[in-house]
């Protein structure tokens, strides 16, 4: 079925209560609780946590003593997601600023107006990409899916409170062994959450003398990324994988047996550090044009959103639209796009005292702003908003930017200071879109009315945003960015960056020729962001991943040789399933227990990530073990795989049985 015809769980000619005073308040509170723990634990472990599927549950805890519709918990969720997008696009790189010596510590007026800025940004490019990225495509938004099913499940409708059958069970039962695995991961360090090594692979002459060569491997155990894998099919994980491959055990071993492994350093630190260094800017390269090649095959859509824009603009009249299609008036929003040029100019011009540079890069951003805004939101719908590289999109960015600079003839702290101002409203902007679109998926398979959806991620953007500001200053006071207690990983990446161009060490050619692997790629037709981002993450990542495609390609082989041959008509898509709760085949049935049974793989990990990074913030060590084992953790994720091609065949088998 075309996404032009989907029906939503709350069919587009019913109102229920939706852009209520809870749902908002809700949200507001948890932008400001998720955006401050996702910023603390930004700039100690360098990662966020995706905050929709926490959202989720959290939006339902408090709002269900007061009885909530669908739509007003997915409106909680929202705030939620805009707060945590935020902090990841704000921790990314504000920090760099202390990292380069341009502030002595953090300055809250202006983070405060950068984060507004980019998160505001951010939220109104993708009112102009939604249809664009939702309906027009085919991408899977892994989370959404998670988030649909999570709400449906939890809080229904008043048709089909007797219809909730027992995918429900199943969900519980994924997220709360996934909920244990990530605890005993994070929290009690009963197990670590991966494995890794390198291996001796001989020795080689190389350019004359002896190198020994090595190679890498690894996997991740984790239960949300084997969801994710399943959700998203065998096709697309594959293609991450291959993405990996070519990054890990292709270039990585081969720059390894020519340079050896770096002094002082151990073949696992050395393999990391090459792979750091020089070649996830392949990936840097491909994303790029694999991004840029993707908003050119969604030209004629996004053309359609400018000239209602431009109707609009000239007082001619828009076509009415359904509910479920109606977003904010696309006049305004251009006009509100245009406006930002103004801030975003007086900004850059106080921070640098540059008037002519701010004022063309002022235009120039919010040019940068849309196109980053599309790359991670395509990368979003296709593996999700935890998985989304949006350091990668970031580091693009700081990249084309740096260039101009250097083209101006403009270095030193003051060229630096604006191409780390840029990267920041853009990161902050394409975390968002991210968010906001996984989002926004999910409101489209429940229903939801896309105009209040947006609105709702704009509150939480302002309501954050200052906050934010509060937070990573007292953090900044409290340990000091750059010490063992707040290192900002990804802020010293960005700062060394900035430096490594405006110093004229960039490392060029790995960006240059990740840009023809995507141009090849793209000859070849094969979707390149997916092999882009699986050169950029860590090659752990890809594994679990490519388990979950595995396993959803198994079970389907497994179940058309199941069915009858007159029960091969066409089976509900994931979208359809995870809303679905009447009139359900055997197939689907089955099909749908494991879609149920990944999103709570996704939910629970998610859930109790936070949990975690509370702890953390709170400094309560629970750890059992001083030195944790690898190999049980992947003994239960092994388990839990094996579980998850079990019940979909069990539940197949259980519903053709009551079926006959």
């Amino acid at each position: 079925m075309s996404r032009e015809d989907f029906q939503p769980l709350i069919p587009p000619e019913k109102s229920v209560a939706e852009l209520t005073l809870k749902a908002v308040l809700v949200g507001v509170v948890l932008a400001i609780l998720m955006g401050s723990a996702n910023a603390y634990l930004g700039l100690y472990a360098g990662m966020t946590v995706s905050a929709a599927i926490p959202g989720a549950i959290m939006a339902l805890a408090i709002l269900k003593p007061l009885k909530p519709t669908v739509l007003e918990v997915t409106l909680g969720m929202m705030g939620a997601a805009a707060g945590e997008a935020l902090a990841a696009g704000v921790i990314f790189t504000i920090p760099a600023l202390v990292v380069i010596g341009a502030w002595e510590n953090i300055h809250y007026l202006e983070t405060t107006i950068i984060a507004l800025i980019g998160g505001i940004l951010g939220v109104l490019w993708m009112v102009m990409l939604r249809r664009a990225l939702i309906i027009k495509t085919d991408l899977p938004f892994p989370e959404g899916i998670a988030v649909a099913a999570v709400i449906n499940t939890a809080v229904g409708t008043e048709e089909d409170e007797d219809q909730q059958g027992g995918g429900s069970l199943w969900m519980l039962v994924g997220a709360t062994l996934a909920g244990i695995i990530k605890f005993s991961q994070v929290s009690l360090n009963i197990f670590k959450g991966k494995v890794e090594t390198v291996w001796a692979a001989g020795k080689y002459g190389v350019l004359g003398k002896s190198t020994q060569g090595y190679f890498y491997g690894g996997a991740a155990a984790s239960p949300a990324l084997l969801g994710v894998g399943y959700i998203i099919g065998a096709r697309i994980a594959a293609f991450v994988f291959a993405g990996g491959l070519i990054g890990w055990v292709i270039i990585t071993p081969l720059l390894m047996v020519s340079t050896g492994v770096p002094a002082g350093m151990t073949p696992l630190e050395g393999f990391m550090t090459i792979w750091s260094d020089y070649v996830r800017y392949l990936g840097v390269g491909a994303m790029v044009v694999g991004g840029l090649y993707t908003i050119w095959k969604l030209r004629e859509n996004l053309i359609h959103g400018v000239k209602e824009a431009v109707i609009g603009l000239r007082g001619g009249t828009v076509e009415t639209k359904i509910r479920t299609e109606r977003d904010l008036d696309i006049k305004k929003v251009f006009l509100a796009i245009g406006f930002l040029v103004i801030p975003i100019f007086l900004v850059y011009s106080w921070l640098s005292q540059m008037y002519a540079v701010s004022l063309f890069m002022a235009i120039l951003l919010v040019l940068l702003a849309f196109v980053a805004s599309a790359i991670a939101g395509y990368m979003a719908g296709l593996l999700g908003s935890s998985n989304n590289p949006i350091s990668g999109v970031t580091v693009s960015v700081l990249l084309f930017v740096s260039v101009i600079m250097l083209a101006f003839g403009v270095t030193g702290t003051s060229g630096m200071v604006i191409v780390i101002g840029m990267a920041a409203v853009v990161c902050c902007a394409a975390a968002i879109s991210g968010d906001v679109l996984q989002s926004m998926a999910a409101g489209q398979m429940l229903g939801a009315t896309p105009w209040k959806q947006q609105l709702t991620e704009l509150i939480g953007v302002i309501a954050a945003a200052p906050i934010l500001a509060i937070v990573i200053q007292a953090l900044d006071k409290a340990y000091k960015i750059g010490s063992p207690d707040l290192p900002a990983p990804q802020a010293f990446l960005m700062g060394g960056i900035v430096k490594g161009v405006i110093g004229g060490d960039m490392v060029w050619p790995f960006v240059i020729a990740g840009a023809f692997l995507a141009l090849v790629l793209i000859i070849m037709d094969i979707p390149v962001l997916p092999v882009a981002i699986g050169i950029y993450l860590p090659f752990t990542l890809s594994v679990p991943i490519l388990v979950g495609g595995i396993i959803r390609a198994l079970v389907d082989r497994k179940l058309s040789a199941l069915s009858p041959n007159n029960e091969e008509e066409e089976m509900a898509s994931d979208w359809e399933m995870a809303i679905k709760k009447t009139g359900v085949k055997p197939k689907e049935k089955a099909h749908r227990t494991g879609l149920l049974f990944s999103a709570g793989l996704i939910a629970g990990e998610a859930l109790l990530g936070v949990f975690s990074a509370f702890l953390i913030i709170g400094h309560v060590d629970l750890g059992i073990l001083e030195e944790a084992p690898a190999w049980p953790g992947m003994l239960v994720w092994g388990y839990i795989a094996f579980l998850l091609g079990y019940i979909v065949l069990r539940e197949f088998r259980k519903a053709s049985h009551e079926h006959r």
